[in-house]
């Protein structure tokens, strides 16, 4: 799990969020349950007389028999707890009117002293209709209290929260819903159509395609060279494909990086020469929080339709920076082309190609157009 330090400021912001809920809810759940049950102020005001009194008696404050009086609530503190509840629960009852107890209220409130202080609140609350939890700290995570963190580790709703971080950050959420290995069909790819170049059917290529993307997502942290080249003419699935593993690391808090390589270079281009100012160049852009130094980090880097930019100095060098910096840190990339290995070297650098084969595995999507094949489909249903 790879998050840049804004990333990791936004998932605790989301706690911070949380905590203030949390708050929120507790504090409005302490007003009715003390509008409703003045008594529970009096309890609270024991509590805090035998805590005051214990702290007395640590210091020789306090005379011994009356720390060692027993519960708060006997009948010889009573009047001061009362008085002292009247003080404290005058936000909650009307000033100058005294609360008037229940007689079962009473007796709850001044239970025996075998009888806690939560329990005579939990009694209360019940008797009154509230829930006897109902005063209990709320959070959203129980694990982690809403903190994000069990001791020294990450909780498990940390590491969703980076889930759902990436996935608002990536712009996939609602195609990945769509896009995915569960929803990926081999039927688009016939058993009878027959490759010249290996032998083999189309249906029988893409079996093994699939075999390695699956095993690249699922073994992705192990990859030793977590580089693909998908290439194949248009409409053979490359796109499907790159969402079905990008669908995968997310889910397992890895981040992904995902532009279409027109996209890409454009918003390069965008933030080097905006207004010329070179010293802008390699910061983040404050309009659309392009980070390119995130192109470099995160842990999945997804390039699509590479060659269909406009291929220029400026194109090429950036591409060469990003496809060297990544291969030095060992950080994954996937490019997608309608382009062959051939006709991508009479577009790029021998430096550029020389990377790209030596370090990725090339994978060929051969087959029927799907975008055509599932037009048809869709005419005849509707004849």
């Amino acid at each position: 799990m790879s998050l840049t330090r804004s990333q990791y400021d936004a998932v605790m912001r989301l706690y911070d969020r949380r905590q203030i809920e949390d708050h929120r809810i507790m504090e409005e759940r302490r007003r009715k349950a003390y509008a409703a049950i003045p008594e529970l102020a009096s309890i609270d005001a024991g509590v805090a007389d035998a805590a005051v009194r214990r702290l007395r008696g640590l210091f020789g404050l306090e005379p011994k028999e009356t720390v060692d009086a027993g519960s708060p609530v006997q009948s010889g503190s009573a009047p001061s707890i009362r008085s002292r509840a009247q003080g404290e629960s005058g936000a909650l009852i009307q000033a100058g009117a005294s609360p008037r107890l229940d007689p079962e209220d009473a007796e709850a409130a001044a239970s025996p002293a075998a009888m806690s202080p939560e329990a005579r609140k939990r009694s209360l609350l019940s008797r009154h209709g509230f829930p006897e939890d109902y005063l209990d700290p709320v959070w959203q995570c129980p694990d982690c209290r809403d903190t994000g963190f069990v001791g020294q580790k990450q909780c498990h709703c940390f590491r969703q929260a980076v889930v759902n971080l990436f996935y608002t950050q990536s712009g996939l959420a609602d195609i990945l819903q769509k896009e995915n290995f569960e929803t990926f069909s081999l039927d688009w790819y016939p058993e009878d159509l027959i490759s010249p170049a290996t032998g083999m059917s189309s249906r029988k290529s893409m079996e093994h395609v699939l075999s390695v993307c699956r095993d690249f997502a699922t073994r992705y942290d192990s990859q030793q060279h977590p580089y693909l080249l998908l290439y194949g003419e248009s409409g053979r699935g490359k796109t499907f494909l790159s969402h079905c593993i990008a669908r995968e690391l997310m889910n397992s808090a890895h981040s992904v990086m995902y532009y279409s390589a027109k996209e890409l270079f454009d918003r390069l281009a965008d933030l080097r020469f905006r207004s010329g100012d070179a010293d802008r160049q390699g910061a983040a852009d404050p309009v659309s929080s392009f980070d390119p130094e995130y192109l470099l980090t995160s842990d999945l880097l997804i390039i699509d339709d590479l060659g269909t930019e406009l291929p220029n100095d400026f194109t090429k060098s950036e591409f060469f920076g990003m496809l060297n910096g990544r291969l030095s840190a060992g950080k994954g990339i996937i490019i997608s082309t309608n382009l062959s290995p051939q006709e991508l070297s009479d577009i790029y650098s021998p430096r550029i190609m020389s990377r790209i084969l030596e370090n990725f595995q090339l994978l060929n999507l051969f087959g029927r157009d799907i975008r055509i094949q599932k037009r048809m489909a869709d005419s005849l249903g509707h004849t």
